[in-house]
């Protein structure tokens, strides 16, 4: 029976045209993907030649005065790329990859990133994960959406069921039948991908393998579903593209707009502005008022003098610090409010498989706001850790020949990769059973 379903399955157009929409599709798809690697790669290999560089020029005009050569020196940390960032971009195309930063304040270098064309942004990137949440559902839709009723609008039901020992299996094998062909190209591109990507068979592809097949497996059960409520074609086409609008653009923009309002972070602006004001209005100031907090801070750098008559490094870098000083708790409470969106649409998603889909690849490939959040706290422990290396040599006016510039290079951030398998698996399989089931009680009266 099998053999027969699927003979004739082969012989419909929309198997051809599936067949080549999903494959051609998602080829680009992971080719896009493979020029976003090499791209990132190639900003890599830039940043870190031009810090030598910078490095090796500065050295030329400031290398009697170490505290003038380290206003101007840049030091990079770029977050280790990984090659599942390619199956889902995420927003790391608004999150860079690396900073450069001085050993000045920090929180007005905390959120630089690249200018990007805001059309190209909102129409979003063609990656896997784009393929596999809006492509694979509309296909599966095409698919199966006259399973039962094209048979009925044709007559040729009631010679079916005559020559049919259980009309119900009958149809479950003929929908089984194009689900396992969607199924078996959504496998292929994914191992294709680990190929051509270079992606390694570990957890974390299983994991993005898993959610894939949770997530067809939710809309195989729609459709099911809405098939075995006996309506006509042209209504079950109606119902199963509007369910598709509204849960793969309708509700993910409602999600959004939501948390966005919900949880505004003028913060953003905020410690910015005061940083700046905390750095600029210390001009005025008496350096000694200017130095108590810094001193605080650092108490091992009370033994250095401060001289009220004259400039001095230790005034000029303390005044800096305390700018980010003054900025903190506004920081602070922006990463709270960022965290926040993310936990709400965390809550969110478990009641809606597209958002929940795309959250976890976005997750599982590192590309997700929590992800750009630990990095900045990354860059933060860096930043601190090259001042205070710095600070000492700075204080005690010695010469950049002190300094090993070899061992300054650009350094990677390697965040740790986690998930909880039950926050992955259960919210799709629930609700894909629940829905199934359903689907099965009404094709059981047919």
């Amino acid at each position: 029976m099998y053999y027969l379903l699927f003979k004739s399955f082969v012989r419909t157009k929309i198997f051809l045209v599936s067949l080549v929409l999903l494959l051609t599709v998602g080829l680009i798809s992971i080719l896009i993907g493979k020029h976003y690697l090499i791209k990132q790669e190639k900003t890599i290999v830039t940043a870190q030649k031009f810090q030598e560089e910078r490095i090796e020029r500065n050295l030329e005009y400031h290398s009697d005065d170490l505290g003038l050569l380290l206003y101007y020196l840049r030091f990079t940390l770029i977050k280790a790329p990984t090659t599942f960032s390619a199956i889902s971009i995420g927003q790391s195309d608004i999150n860079p990859l690396l900073q450069a930063v001085t050993i000045r304040a920090l929180e007005g270098q905390k959120y630089d990133t690249d200018f990007e064309n805001p059309s190209l942004l909102m129409s979003g990137n063609l990656d896997l994960g784009f393929v596999i949440i809006y492509l694979f559902p509309l296909v599966l839709i095409a698919m199966t959406f006259n399973l039962y009723s094209e048979e009925k609008e044709l007559g040729t039901w009631k010679i079916v069921a005559a020559q049919t020992v259980g009309k119900t299996r009958f149809l479950l094998k003929k929908l089984l039948v194009r689900i396992l062909f969607v199924l078996v190209i959504l496998i292929f591109l994914l191992f294709l991908a680990s190929v051509i990507l270079q992606i390694p068979v570990d957890n974390t592809f299983i994991a993005i393998c898993i959610q894939s097949i949770l997530y067809l497996s939710f809309w195989s059960a729609l459709c099911l579903w809405i098939i075995s409520r006996k309506k006509d074609s042209s209504f079950n086409a109606l119902i199963l593209i509007s369910i598709w609008v509204v849960l793969t653009i309708l509700a993910p923009a409602i999600v959004n707009n939501y948390v966005l309002n919900a949880y505004q972070v003028p913060e953003a602006l905020n410690a910015m502005v005061a940083q700046r004001d905390g750095y600029h209005e210390k001009w005025d100031l008496k350096k000694n008022a200017t130095m108590t907090g810094f001193l605080e801070a650092y108490p091992q750098y009370k033994k250095y003098p401060v001289p009220e008559d004259k400039f001095s490094w230790i005034w000029y870098y303390g005044m800096q610090h305390m700018g980010d000083l003054e900025s903190k708790d506004i920081s602070i409470k922006m990463k709270e409010k960022m965290m926040m969106r993310a936990s709400v649409s965390k809550k969110v998603a478990l009641f809606i498989p597209t958002i929940h889909t795309q959250l976890i690849f976005n997750s599982l490939a590192g590309t997700d706001m929590e992800s750009h959040l630990k990095f900045l706290d990354a860059l933060t422990e860096f930043h601190e850790n090259l001042r205070l290396s710095f600070y000492t040599k700075i204080f005690e006016d010695n010469s950049a020949d002190t300094i090993d510039w070899k061992n300054h290079g650009a350094k990677f951030y390697h965040p740790k990769r986690h998930f909880d398998w039950g926050y992955l698996i259960l919210p799709t399989l629930l609700i894909s059973l629940i829905i199934g089931t359903l689907g099965l009680f009404n094709l059981r009266k047919i």
